[in-house]
């Protein structure tokens, strides 16, 4: 006699195989499909009023309007098929990624622009010359070059051992107390100070030295100095503190002295982190135009003196170049756009200069 299973127990013991492992989730092309669409319809209405008046299409609009829908879309399609959990997930991460797509918005147009703009000039004249007796077209940014690079380097050789310094004593040997407190609070204001404040005192300072007028390469890197202090500081200052106590106790352990535990132990564990914050002061820095303008100058001559005579910068020369223009106007602008350009790209360069040291330097965690 053969015994058969009910057919409600075979329905239910076949019903696990049926059943799809994408069920309940929206397929991975749905947020993008939804996108395309979103942004379409966002499109349409701009389209349509830019047609009937003549007018320009406004991408902003509907750009913005269709992120808007994307978020309502998604959002419903995710709680109706999925989990409001899950709806919730997919709206935050939308809501975030907009931001993102929005903070990055002006940076591309900013790099995009410069590099439109100041590829024209981007010639051999005008990395080889200066603007000496060059009137009209012509002559190149040599000197504003090396003038920047000068002031700058000037100004981290005196910033960055005050800051690194200061940060160590704040970390492993103020500990909190009135000393350390008042330092944190003068770094604190220092760091909002304005640019051109800075270059006033940089200017009085060697003014009274070398009297009214002075004008000095060196008073340029002073003034940047200033700014770039409370920034190695504070940043130095937190990477210290994220090295782990354990390290400095096992360094006393075995009879280390504090100072060599924070050369050999404290610094090297976060000389990573350090170099990020100094190249992150030089970034701020290294595009200033007022204080150098009160306190460096301009010329158009080639200088390589930081204590004698002007010296030219590339915000500076960038600055000249576009507020004073001669006939014809277009070779100003465009040395204009150049030097801007080239200053974006020693940023750059200084930045990967920074991650290399950092990669070469930082504690090796691997065997």
């Amino acid at each position: 006699m053969t015994v058969t299973a009910p057919e409600s127990a075979r329905t239910a013991s076949a019903a696990p195989s049926q059943l799809s492992l994408s069920s309940g989730h929206l397929p991975r092309w749905s947020p993008w499909a939804l996108l395309g669409l979103s942004l379409l319809i966002g499109f349409t209405p701009f389209a349509i009023t830019a047609l009937a008046g003549g007018s320009d299409l406004n991408i902003a609009g509907s750009v913005v309007l269709g992120a808007i829908i994307y978020l309502v879309l998604i959002y419903v399609m995710s709680r109706i098929i999925e989990s409001p959990r899950k709806a919730l997930d997919r709206l935050i991460t939308g809501i975030v990624t907009s931001a993102f797509a929005i903070a990055m918005v002006p940076l591309v147009s900013v790099a995009i622009t410069v590099v439109a703009n100041g590829v024209a000039r981007f010639d051999g004249l005008f990395f080889s010359s200066s603007m000496r007796g060059v009137l009209g077209e012509g002559g190149g940014a040599l000197h504003a070059i090396i003038g920047t690079l000068l002031v700058t380097l000037a100004a981290a050789i005196i910033s960055i051992p005050i800051g690194l310094m200061t940060a160590v004593y704040l970390v492993e040997y103020g500990k909190g107390g009135r000393m350390a407190r008042t330092i944190t609070f003068l770094v604190d204001v220092m760091t909002g100070i304005p640019s051109i404040v800075a270059g006033l005192f940089a200017y009085a300072v060697f003014a009274l030295i070398f009297g009214p007028g002075v004008r000095m390469g060196i008073a340029g890197s002073v003034a940047l100095a200033v700014l770039m202090i409370p920034v190695v500081v504070r940043s130095t200052e937190e990477m210290l503190r994220l090295v782990p106590n354990e390290l400095r106790e096992a360094a006393y352990a075995l009879g280390v002295p504090k100072w060599l535990t924070i050369v050999k132990v404290v610094l090297p564990t976060s000389i990573a982190g350090i170099t990020t914050g100094v190249m992150l002061a030089i970034s701020r820095v290294i595009g200033e135009t007022a204080p150098l303008l009160l306190t460096a100058g301009f010329t158009d001559a080639m200088n390589y003196n930081l204590f004698s005579g002007r010296m030219q910068t590339l915000p500076v020369f960038t600055y000249s170049q576009y507020a004073y223009q001669g006939i014809p106007a277009e070779a100003y602008v465009e040395r204009a756009w150049a030097a801007a350009l080239t200053l974006i790209i020693i940023v750059m360069l200084l930045n990967l200069i920074a991650r290399l040291v950092a990669k070469i330097f930082a504690p090796k965690t691997g065997r």
